[in-house]
């Protein structure tokens, strides 16, 4: 069985795609491609696709990941053009590496961020970005299945800074004011968001956009504690590749039709 890993995009109007939504695209995207994919036993059998760390809807995304697994050796390269053909303009599969090693799950430590307020002076940004660093714990409220819970949406956050440039589409170009925030935040438990994080600009500065913030995950991976940096998860599997003898199963997967 070969195991291959995605990194997909959700961009534009499709942020606003559920996490369910994309599964049910993506598997529709797996039967069009004609994907020899492994599946579970039982009596409603399903494709063999691990999600890992899915973002909330409304956001978009530069860094979601998954795996799936196949009966048959197929190159990640030209799967990775097929799936893409095969789903919507803004869903795009944008990286395909063969597993080589375990645990990508437990490799995507930490996000990036960019956060986009339409509306709000940048100088006004600085001055709430200010106010949280400096803070010790920021409480925050959100609600739950199980109701209200307060929770620090400060311990998670590893830096938070205004930024002059995005480097995400502009979802709403505007000549008002507007500041761009980046945000680089742990993966804790409960989960810390961007959302979270704004209500935190809220309760210390008053920070209230006018318009919903329009938020992109620019990457996710370990974080490096040392940089403060996010690393790529996938590389650990092409260094892999790099260094590792060809296999069969590696020379079946460059020769066989997908």
């Amino acid at each position: 069985m070969q195991r291959i890993r995605l990194r997909y995009t959700k961009r534009g109007r499709l942020r606003f795609t559920s996490h369910r939504d994309f599964q049910r695209a993506f598997e529709r995207a797996l039967r069009r491609a004609e994907v020899p994919m492994a599946y579970s036993a039982g009596f409603t059998p399903h494709p063999k696709v691990s999600y890992a760390n899915a973002a909330p809807t409304g956001t978009g995304s530069e860094a979601e990941y998954l795996e799936i697994a196949l009966t048959e050796a197929r190159d990640p390269e030209r799967l990775r053009l097929l799936l893409d053909e095969s789903l919507p303009a803004g869903l795009d599969i944008v990286d395909a590496v063969e597993a080589r090693t375990s645990g990508l799950a437990d490799r995507l430590t930490a996000s990036v961020w960019e956060l986009r307020l339409d509306g709000v002076e940048p100088a006004d940004a600085e001055r709430a970005v200010a106010a949280f660093e400096a803070a010790e714990t920021v409480e925050v409220q959100r609600k739950t299945k199980s109701g209200v819970r307060t929770f620090d949406a400060r311990s998670a956050v590893v830096s938070l800074q205004t930024s002059q440039t995005h480097r995400s589409p502009a979802d709403r170009p505007t000549d008002r004011p507007c500041a761009i925030l980046r945000l680089v935040v742990r993966h804790v438990t409960p989960a810390v968001r961007p959302d979270d994080v704004l209500s935190g600009l809220r309760a210390v500065a008053d920070l209230a956009p006018p318009v919903p913030a329009a938020v992109t995950r620019l990457a996710q991976g370990l974080l490096d504690e040392e940089t403060g940096t996010v690393t790529d998860p996938l590389a650990p599997d092409r260094e892999a590749a790099a260094t590792e003898p060809q296999t069969a199963g590696a020379t079946a997967a460059a020769t066989a039709p997908v």
